[in-house]
């Protein structure tokens, strides 16, 4: 089953995840004490521009990919803006209350949310989990036994998308099961067992014989190993670390000399 698609290359893609995943994390922290309407807005914006120009995916494709993220923008957006608190009343309808302030924070409170979604999108899509777990051990330290185990959970999830499709087609042949068509609870209950018991005894038998391959192949001792990957630094990571410090003083210069609006605390 192809669960991937075929993609562009760019230079984001040999920056050291390692580096990917620790800028995310301190774009994170930035992003939560960050109050500032304007500076929100800057900041990302200027998220979105890698993400679709170095992704290396298609527009459409990146679209798809961004649709429930936009689906949570939304939402937030309206919710925090029609059930907010305010002074500066614009709009009552029963329940909905819009006010100056409600409204600014919705807008605040989904741009924080996007900008958190383009980060990791940009990161899920510009990085191969081979060389994440090959980063973590070589450079982070972490046990082998670990990151091998996350990598082969993570083999095994096409897999069992494999089982289920067969299985599906399998209980397809021999006809749709019997069942009251009046009890959706019974039916539910029954398509859950059906599906649930095959697939779970299949992944502990596997899960068991991962766990002896990988005793047998010495996963577990703690000494030092050797890798066909090699995960070092570079110039590249240099540039995409910059990226983003350039990106947050900018955006705070912007926020400060030409700002959207004029709320600087949406607090």
């Amino acid at each position: 089953m192809q669960l991937t698609f075929p993609q562009r290359e760019t230079w984001l893609h040999r920056v050291n995840p390692g580096v990917k995943l620790v800028t995310a994390v301190m774009l994170f922290i930035v992003v939560v004490f960050t109050h500032n309407l304007s500076t929100m807005l800057y900041v990302t914006l200027g998220s979105l521009l890698p993400l679709a120009l170095l992704s290396g995916h298609p527009w459409k494709r990146l679209l798809l990919y961004a649709s429930p993220f936009l689906l949570i923008f939304i939402s937030s957006s309206l919710g925090m803006m029609m059930f907010g608190q305010g002074e500066t009343e614009w709009f009552r309808l029963g329940i909905i209350h819009i006010t100056a302030e409600s409204f600014y924070r919705g807008i605040h409170l989904g741009l924080r949310g996007m900008q958190i979604a383009a980060v990791g999108l940009l990161f899920s899509l510009t990085t191969r989990p081979v060389s994440l777990f090959y980063a973590l051990m070589q450079q982070w330290k972490v046990p082998p036994k670990y990151a091998y185990s996350f990598l082969a959970a993570l083999r095994m999830v096409p897999v069992m998308l494999m089982e289920f499709q067969t299985l599906r087609y399998a209980l397809k042949v021999r006809g749709k099961p019997s069942g009251q068509p009046w009890n959706p609870l019974g039916l539910a209950y029954g398509a859950l067992r059906r599906y649930a018991i095959p697939l779970l005894a299949q992944s502990i038998r596997r899960a068991h014989r991962t766990a002896v391959a990988m005793e047998a192949k010495r996963f577990s001792l703690s000494k030092q190993r050797t890798y066909y990957y090699l995960i070092t630094y570079g110039w590249l990571d240099a540039a995409y670390a910059a990226y983003w410090l350039i990106l947050l003083l900018a955006a705070h210069e912007l926020a400060v000399h030409y700002p959207v609006v004029t709320v600087t605390d949406v607090r």
